[in-house]
């Protein structure tokens, strides 16, 4: 359960109290959403759009409306985290140095706070995916052709890289300078990045590439000090069992080790 201001993130509310803000929302619109039984209906969206009812495999409710059953998955821890493409070209050389200019302000603002140094950054790396997505997605439309793929599997790097998000935000709480910080980094890099892409996608990609070996190298780091016992190896969060399929029992070190495979993967696609 998350607290943002006094308000929890809809998606962390029980089955049971989405109704109740569902039937709040309802009433303050002057509707009673009846159906012909005379029992309310439960309206599951904004939209006044009356959602499925999904379950797990087990049978009870999927209490998650942002993602899907088949939208999980299981991570390959087997790929190869040793991966680094040697800079040859002077495009690789100005990603590679971009990329290692930035990591020396991230290290002094963070030092070893690991869980909200992840929870930072994942604003940051959700965002080139849905950049790239969007620009391919106009040149599609544009150029009257198909995009090979690329547009799907951009924007669903974006999604996991936001779920990422998502399952570090209940482990870590974001101080408020950290919350304003994120809104600088975010508007700089975004736009930065849609004029890197539009000038070369090469580069831009290459970007990616080495910030994703960064990640690994961070993520790895996060796994040091929880086998040292200076953070604590709390249980995983409910929606990252749910979104890795990961036993009932896992804990924060399972959830570190999916994600740092979930870079890995990033890191060969870009």
């Amino acid at each position: 359960k998350f607290p943002v201001m006094g308000v929890r993130w809809r998606s962390s509310l029980t089955l049971g109290e989405k109704e109740q803000v569902n039937g709040s929302s309802a009433a303050a619109a002057g509707g009673d959403n009846k159906r012909e039984d005379g029992n309310k209906q439960v309206v599951a969206s904004y939209w006044g759009i009356k959602g499925e009812e999904v379950k797990k495999e087990d049978g009870t409710p999927w209490k998650w409306n942002f993602f899907r059953p088949w939208e999980t998955y299981q991570a390959d821890l087997t790929i190869d985290l040793k991966k680094h493409h040697v800079p040859t070209t002077f495009l690789d050389k100005l990603a590679y140095w971009t990329v290692k200019s930035l990591r020396f302000p991230t290290d002094v603002f963070f030092q070893r706070r690991y869980g909200c140094r992840a929870m930072m950054l994942e604003t940051v790396a959700a965002v080139p995916g849905m950049v790239g997505g969007m620009l391919l997605h106009c040149k599609s439309l544009r150029r009257f052709e198909h995009s090979g793929g690329w547009i799907k599997t951009l924007l669903d790097e974006a999604e996991n890289e936001r779920m990422h998000l998502m399952t570090f935000m209940e482990v870590s709480q974001p101080r408020w300078y950290e919350r304003a910080l994120v809104f600088t980094v975010q508007g700089v890099f975004f736009n930065a990045y849609f004029l890197a892409y539009l000038a070369s996608p090469k580069l831009a990609h290459r970007v990616v590439g080495y910030l994703e070996e960064e990640a690994i190298y961070s993520y790895t780091e996060f796994l040091k000090e929880l086998d040292k016992g200076t953070i604590e190896n709390v249980p995983a969060p409910a929606i990252a069992i749910d979104y890795w399929r990961l036993p009932a029992d896992s804990t924060l070190r399972d959830v570190v080790m999916v994600v740092r495979a979930d870079e890995a993967h990033h890191r060969d696609v870009n």
